[in-house]
């Protein structure tokens, strides 16, 4: 009646008995219990390795996604510098530049390092800049929690990051001293320039670089404040798409109708971003091994399931199960534990990555550490961006690789000299 079975044309490749003959070596007896365990095993870090690719290539990507946007929504796409004479013209060459199509804005700024202090001190830049710059970047007015950037270009007044009041101990309405290097020449030499400026508004970006170093002054006071004779650092410019900035090179630089040195966002974190993909790289290629071992796993369990039903082989062939009924079977068998574990383990990727900032609230509190502090990471929260093109290539790994354990175990399985098997089991 078997025979018939496997014999007929409904028994053709994966027919129902080969299904159910491989349901039925998963869930194994107890005498074939170490067969399960390795098995369980195989799931487990599948499941594991399918998860932890996901998380960790999430958060990278999201690492490198909200630094990218907190970079580029801060400092501008293009900095065009001055070459041979001072940056005196600097607004009509403003003016030229934002005429420019694709240039988005284009802002005038004097930058300069200085010293704040008020019951603390900290080395801080100091960036000036027109208020009207400063309204049209969100980045900075669209994070102030106190204060006001109203009327920023009439009073002596200063914008500060969050960290930076926190570490001075001050808020909006009250006061900070500024020291720089270069003031007034006197007899007895260069004196720094000292004076107290009221802290107009307190910004706060996520970044903790800038939260806690940068004060914005208005644009003729930092002229005043580091002895310049009317002239600005740079002009920074902001372009429709920061990712294709060759484009607008050329044409910035035309627009500018003087010699300047252009510098875009790229070579200027050049170093950091290239560290961020390297990293990301090798965290890749690391955590690769974990679905590869778990792989592996699936080839020893197949092949001591294949010497443990030796006899159950022999008898399936002597009844008129084919050599292809029989690799089948196991392979169903262990791609069942990888497809498996491959699933979960998505599902759990997803899981975490749409609660990864309150696993991590959770952890710091349970293990009484931060996990992720700022100062060293630059953001204020922990980012997760799943790309789907490579959440489908990892699932599509973890298969593949599943799929490869299967064949040598199943070969040997379909290869079995029937009469051999049973003389062993005999």
């Amino acid at each position: 009646m078997d025979e018939v079975v496997m014999d007929s044309p409904q028994a053709g490749p994966f027919a129902p008995f080969e299904w159910m003959l491989s349901a039925r070596y998963l869930r194994a007896r107890r005498k074939e219990g170490f067969v399960s365990v390795i098995a369980g095993f195989s799931f487990l870090g599948i499941m594991l390795g399918v998860a932890t690719l996901i998380i960790v290539m999430a958060v990278m990507n999201g690492f490198r996604t909200e630094l990218l946007g907190k970079i580029l929504g801060f400092n501008g796409h293009i900095v065009a510098q001055p070459l041979e004479t001072p940056l005196t013209d600097w607004k009509d060459v403003t003016e030229r530049i934002s005429q420019v199509q694709g240039v988005r804005l284009a802002i005038p700024v004097v930058d300069g390092p200085a010293l704040a202090s008020s019951s603390n001190a900290s080395g801080v830049l100091v960036r000036g800049i027109r208020a009207a710059d400063l309204n049209q970047l969100p980045s900075i007015a669209g994070s102030i929690t106190n204060g006001s950037l109203d009327h920023f270009d009439e009073g002596q007044g200063v914008a500060i990051g969050q960290g930076l009041a926190d570490q001075l101990s001050v808020q909006a309405g009250d006061s900070i001293t500024l020291v720089a290097q270069r003031g007034a020449v006197t007899p007895m030499g260069m004196m720094p320039r000292v004076k107290k400026y009221a802290v107009a508004a307190v910004f706060k970006i996520g970044m903790s670089e800038y939260d806690s170093s940068v004060i914005f002054l208005p644009i003729a006071e930092a002229q005043a404040f580091f002895n310049r004779n009317q002239d600005v650092t740079a002009i920074e410019v902001f372009t429709a798409n920061p990712d294709r900035v060759d484009l607008f090179r050329k044409t910035v630089a035309e627009a500018a109708g003087r010699p300047v040195f252009l510098v875009d966002w790229r070579q200027r974190n050049a170093t950091f971003f290239g560290a961020l993909e390297v990293e990301r790289n090798v965290m890749f290629l690391i955590l690769s091994l974990i679905v590869l071992v778990a792989a592996l796993n699936i080839v020893s369990g197949l092949i001591m399931l294949v010497k443990d039903k030796g006899s159950d082989i022999a008898i399936l062939r002597t009844m008129g199960a084919s050599q292809g009924a029989i690799m089948r079977t196991f392979m169903i068998t262990g791609a069942s534990i990888g497809v498996a574990g491959t699933l979960v383990g998505f599902v759990v990727g997803l899981l975490v990555c749409a609660n990864i900032e309150p696993i991590r609230q959770f952890m710091s509190w349970l293990t009484n550490t931060d996990l992720f502090p700022p100062k060293l990471y630059f953001l204020s929260k922990l980012p997760a961006d799943i790309d789907l093109v490579e959440t489908a290539g990892v699932v599509t790994m973890a298969l593949t690789l599943s799929f490869l354990a299967t064949l040598y175990p199943s070969w040997r399985a379909a290869r079995l000299d029937p009469v051999e098997a049973l003389r062993q089991a005999g």
